[in-house]
């Protein structure tokens, strides 16, 4: 928590001035957090997506595979 200064304490408008910039500053620092955190959504989105392509196709080989073995039995 930033210090009061003397002249803060003592100046309602110094407090107003000094509350302001306070403020802006805060303001700057939640917006680079709120872009952080949707840049991170993003990416976990496209990771999800791609593992969800990796699994679909990891069932369908496991799938052809039982389908070719059960073939495979039938005709001998």
């Amino acid at each position: 928590m930033p210090a009061t200064t003397q002249l803060e304490r003592e100046n309602l408008e110094a407090h107003v001035d000094l509350c302001a910039q306070r403020y802006d500053v805060l303001e700057g620092r939640l917006s680079k957090v709120e872009e952080k955190i949707d840049t991170l959504h993003v990416a976990i989105s496209t990771g999800q997506q791609s593992m969800t392509k990796v699994i679909i196709g990891a069932a369908g080989t496991i799938v052809t595979g039982l389908l070719s073995t059960i073939i495979v039995i039938l005709m001998q």
